[in-house]
């Protein structure tokens, strides 16, 4: 067992004196300053008084300070006068040299994996003068090793994974550890690995840590994880020696060793689906995983109704119809799903099966379907001619179910915005509800819904499209409006327009018009070209713009289907005044001159006065508008009665009192206390008036005369009008205010009497009252 002592070692070259003496074990106590037995002390030549390398035990642990070596020089007599002291690597803290004695010490534990070797100076000088006695000498103190690391590994826990069913020795992985002992002595960091935990799975290489499978056949479906403990220790595995740990988890990885199979060799599903919908689905079982799991199902010899496909999701057969089912003719279907591996191994493809087989039986069953018609268009042919209520077409449709409900029709409103067409809800008989034009439209476009009458939820639309046959109901026309002229110079025969025309109608070999003109024309005739064109041609010459300036010739074109239709387009044809190469200049009328030899300059001049005299009137009557009109009564002289003019507008609804229409029939019946409603009085006053001429039969004669013969009158209008009575009669209760009876001259009069008789005479006050000469003074 090693001790905590010191273990000083001789470098080898150390120069050697010529007169020392022989290195000995008995004296290699000299060699350290110290005397030998026969009083010698060892002599060395200069800059050659110490040793150059000291050893040291790391992982010193005792309390004192370790010795490490002592320095003697040969000029130490021992009389205290030599001073030793130490400089370099940890001098003063790690190292501490005794200035008399020479011996070193360390002050505390030294650990050769931090710092293996210190370098330091010695010296020697004179105590009382500090003048070096001997040259300076470097030296170097190494920390010797001891095992005082335990190996580490790496990781604490390591992953890996092997193909199960892996032959023994297959590797896994490998781990390495280290140890911080020095390399290069004893066994202090030569490792060894075995393992803890783990067999008999696996096993470790204990050179390079390589684990190994150990056991064959090792199945992931059996068991797939395992956790194995691996052990480094140093000292070569020896007793004592430091040893560390890590655990390695191991996963088996799938291979295809596996194959699918089914669990239940029989399958039944119930279809009641669409074409193209999924019915059901199988499944086998694979406990490999990933890739190794994955399957393809097909259908053993194809099937005429049915398919399978792959969900690679799911990894499951999803069996699908290929044609429609029908209940009412087949209700059940048997067939085998066959099921294999897509990737295989070939390593375990021998000796087994990598597909299985399960039977699959379908069960049809009944569900309510919608009708279903015999066709699906219809394209139905109807003459535009056909009266409203004809007969248009039939459709059927009819419920596929065993039970056969009975089916309604009717037709989707929203495809017949018109309402043209109905439909017998009975037996689908489609009728004309309007005439049809095939000019307005050629096809008619209508839904059919047929529905059960038990089910109103189970309805099927189809589409029915009805065209509309031609009839030749119109007849040709111009093709275009013509601007035709004919020149004054024309000559007989001469072409003066081509005509065209048009029909609306589509005859099924194309159109053939024929143009003729109604009646025998002196001055036009017409050639047909025979290419549904017409030539007008003149029948003479000398035409004048003086004598006629147009003419209107009517064209009559017929088609020739049937029935044949016609029609008259009138031409109209202008003349005009032409050059010498037929080209038109001008196609106005030309002004005749008058008998009396008037030119048309002096035409002009005429024309030019009476217009300067419309326009002097019309100014005239403009300026007479806008002056100021003049008083009602131009003069004092002026005697003569005056109509004054009331623009006052009546108050509407509220001005029923304001006159009272049976105070004519009967004055006595008046009430004299109302007034008006719609104006307020200016002041209350009692209302006097003389009591009426009883006997007025004048007035009353006169009014039911007038009144009879506007009753009779086959031409007064049919409504409430105005009649004017242009009769003053006799007995006015209110005396005439005529001026002419009167005896005083207009001067005298006093008018403010007027403002006493109440609103009816407010105007007249007004006039009168402001014209009054006292006031105008």
């Amino acid at each position: 067992m090693i001790t905590n002592q010191v273990l000083l070692l001789l470098v080898l070259c150390i120069p050697w004196p010529s007169n020392a003496l022989p290195l000995t074990p008995g004296n290699i106590g000299n060699l350290f300053g110290m005397p030998e037995s026969d009083g010698r002390i060892l002599q060395r030549s200069k800059r050659g008084w110490m040793w150059n390398q000291f050893f040291l035990l790391e992982e010193y642990t005792g309390n004192d300070h370790q010795y490490v070596g002592k320095l003697h020089s040969n000029m130490d007599k021992g009389d205290g006068n030599v001073k030793y002291v130490l400089t370099g690597d940890g001098a003063g803290t790690l190292f501490l040299i005794d200035e008399k004695s020479g011996d070193i010490h360390a002050t505390k534990r030294l650990d050769r994996e931090e710092k293996a070797m210190y370098t330091l100076v010695a010296k020697v000088l004179d105590r009382n003068t500090n003048a070096e006695l001997e040259p300076d000498t470097e030296f170097n103190i190494k920390i010797h090793d001891i095992n005082d690391n335990a190996p580490k590994f790496a990781k604490e826990i390591y992953f890996a994974s092997v193909p199960e069913m892996s032959e023994v020795g297959t590797s896994v992985v490998t781990v390495t550890a280290s140890d911080a002992d020095d390399q290069t002595y004893g066994n202090s960091a030569k490792l060894v690995y075995s393992i803890l935990q783990g067999q008999p799975y696996f096993s470790v290489d204990s050179e390079n840590g390589t684990i190994k499978t150990a056991l064959p056949g090792m199945d992931r479906e059996v068991k797939e994880n395992y956790q194995v403990v691996i052990q480094a220790k140093d000292m070569a595995g020896q007793m004592g020696g430091l040893s560390g740990t890590t655990t390695v988890s191991i996963t088996l990885s799938d291979v295809n060793d596996s194959p699918p199979r089914f669990t239940n060799a029989t399958h039944t599903n119930k279809s009641s689906t669409e074409i193209g919908g999924a019915i059901g689905r199988i499944k086998a079982d694979d406990p490999d995983v990933g890739r190794n799991a994955e399957m393809e199902y097909s259908i053993v010899g194809g099937h005429d109704m049915f398919n399978i496909i792959t969900d690679q999701t799911t990894q499951e057969g999803v069996i699908v119809i290929k044609k429609a089912l029908d209940y009412e003719s087949k209700r059940d279907y048997e067939f085998r799903v066959e099921v294999r591996n897509t990737y295989l191994d070939a390593r375990f493809i021998h000796g087994l099966q990598f597909k299985d087989y399960a039977t699959v039986k379908v069960t049809v069953e009944d569900v309510d379907e919608p009708p279903v018609f015999t066709r699906n268009p219809y394209i139905i042919e109807v003459h535009e001619d056909t009266a409203a209520g004809s007969f248009v077409g039939v459709v059927s449709a009819r419920d596929p179910d065993a039970d056969n409900k009975p089916v309604k029709y009717s037709i989707d409103r929203h495809t017949d915005l018109e309402r043209l067409f109905n439909i017998d809800s009975v037996n689908g008989t489609i009728t004309t509800l309007k005439a049809l034009d095939r000019e307005m439209s050629k096809w008619h476009n209508i839904s059919v819904v047929a529905t059960e009458i038990n089910n109103p939820r189970q309805t099927t639309r189809v589409p029915v499209f009805i065209k509309v046959l031609d009839v030749n109901d119109n007849a040709p026309e111009f093709a275009m409006s013509y601007d035709t002229f004919v020149c004054e110079n024309v000559k007989a025969g001469q072409l003066i327009q081509t005509i065209s025309a048009v029909d609306t109608d589509e005859p099924l070999v194309g159109h053939k018009f024929v143009f003729t003109i109604s009646a025998t024309n002196p001055n036009f005739t017409i050639v047909d070209r025979e290419d549904n064109t017409a030539n007008i041609l003149t029948r003479r010459g000398g035409f004048s713009r003086r004598e006629m300036s147009m003419y209107f010739l009517p064209v009559v074109i017929s088609d020739n289907d049937y029935p044949i239709q016609s029609s008259t387009s009138t031409l109209i044809v202008r003349v005009c005044a032409c050059d010498s190469r037929g080209n038109m200049q001008s196609c106005n009328p030309e002004v005749l001159p008058f008998s009396d030899g008037l030119t048309t300059g002096a035409l002009v001049a005429i024309l030019l006065c009476v217009i300067i005299l419309l326009m002097i009137v019309v100014l005239f009557a403009a300026l007479r508008r806008q002056r100021k009109k003049e008083p009602l009564i131009i003069s004092k002289e002026d005697v003569r009665d005056n109509v004054v003019s009331y623009n006052d507008e009546g108050g509407g609804e509220e001005d029923t009192q304001a006159f009272d229409i049976g105070t004519l029939r009967n004055p006595e019946v008046m009430d004299a206390n109302k007034l008006r409603r719609d104006i307020i009085p200016e002041m209350l006053f009692p209302f006097r008036r003389t009591s009426p001429i009883k006997d007025n039969t004048d007035v009353r004669d006169f009014i039911n005369g007038r009144l009879q013969e506007n009753d009779t009158d086959p031409t007064a209008p049919p409504y409430d009008s105005l009649a004017t009575y242009a009769y003053e009669g006799s007995g006015s209760l209110a005396e005439s205010l005529s001026s002419l009876e009167s005896a005083a001259t207009e001067g005298d009069h006093d008018y403010d009497y007027l403002s006493n008789w109440g609103p009816q005479f407010k105007k007249l006050a007004e006039m009168y009252i402001g014209k009054s000469p006292d006031r105008e003074t």
